[in-house]
């Protein structure tokens, strides 16, 4: 695997623009028709290997790219980042300050590509629309009582139309883990179900939080549940519990989103957020989608990586690249 920029099809700038939502087969919608049925495709899906799927990607953690491709790599996650801020302290300065640096990552350097997008709660969603107008930037915004999803449906979905009011162009909503953990597997379908009608043409990504799953069948079963229901992305975390995001993870996430396309339906993306900060983990996770779903998944219309201090690293490993030397952290810090 090189990850050679000059064999790419998809140029690494390229802005994440609203595709059509995913496609279901007409033999996968009729599962989703019934509780019977839902329950029988999800406990008929294969095992996943734990061993296999933790052994192949620590070997492909291994794995290096090119020098000549390192500096394509590098701009390709830039513009996958979906540039975070998600505290309870956030203000409209701050995310004013975040937008800045996701439209213009290095005021110095014109040719770095700005980022996918910007995440924010959805009462700083109209803050960020203003600042981003033009840009090509989104504005993702969380709902459906994000982290914990613990709420009714009708709060969940007031919490989307919300959002979409003030402007958000993707929602990130989290399923109900308590309801799917019980095996209430119609009712988390249904919920995704309602969001994704509700979300209109704004991009559905769905957070499983996979690190409360326990086990990769579920993060097999909750994904294909999302699928079913409607997802644009599927989402490994909130970024909220540990873990996070892991390697192993996201190749079970890419391998179920990899079966749907090759059933006639999708396509659906993948996002990993939570504990991704540095360069070499970026590039680990591009590594694992060239090699599970092939390179055209490298772009921000297929892949993305949510992160708050990632940016700063990926910036300053690009200095090094270009110059030979590291530029200081506090060149790329918000003000």
């Amino acid at each position: 695997m090189s990850l050679d920029a000059s064999e790419r099809h998809v140029e690494p700038g390229g802005r994440p623009a609203r595709v059509a939502p995913a496609f279901l087969p007409a033999a996968l919608a009729e599962v989703a028709s019934s509780d019977a049925a839902l329950r029988r495709f999800l406990h008929g899906l294969p095992g996943v290997d734990q061993v296999g799927a933790e052994l192949r990607t620590a070997a492909l953690s291994t794995r290096s790219i090119k020098s000549a491709s390192k500096l394509w790599a590098i701009d390709a996650a830039i513009s996958m980042v979906d540039l975070t801020t998600l505290e309870g302290a956030d203000t409209p300065g701050k995310v004013r300050s975040l937008c800045a640096k996701a439209r213009h990552p290095d005021p110095q350097d014109p040719t770095v590509p700005s980022v996918a997008a910007v995440c924010v709660y959805p009462d700083l969603v109209a803050t960020a629309k203003k600042e981003l107008a033009g840009s090509g930037v989104a504005v993702a915004s969380v709902a459906t009582a994000f982290p914990s999803g613990r709420s009714s449906l009708a709060v969940k979905l007031a919490d989307v139309r919300d959002a979409l009011a003030a402007g958000a162009d993707e929602v990130d909503m989290v399923i109900d883990r308590g309801a799917f953990l019980q095996g209430r597997f119609l009712e988390v379908l249904e919920e995704v179900r309602a969001v994704r009608e509700a979300c209109g043409a704004a991009r559905l990504k769905v957070i499983l939080e996979t690190g409360e799953l326990a086990t990769y069948d579920n993060v097999r079963r909750a994904s294909w549940l999302a699928m079913l229901g409607g997802a644009d992305f599927l989402k490994t975390s909130t970024g909220k519990t540990s873990p996070a995001a892991t390697l192993p993870v996201a190749l079970v996430m890419l391998e179920a989103a990899r079966e749907l396309t090759e059933a006639g339906g999708g396509p659906v993306g993948v996002k990993v957020a939570g504990g991704i900060r540095t360069t070499k983990d970026a590039i680990r996770y591009l590594v694992l989608v060239n090699e599970t779903v092939g390179d055209a998944w490298l772009q921000p219309q297929m892949f993305r990586i949510g992160a708050s201090s990632l940016l700063n690293d990926l910036l300053m490993q690009r200095a090094k690249q270009r110059n030979g030397a590291y530029a200081s952290s506090d060149d790329f810090s918000l003000e």
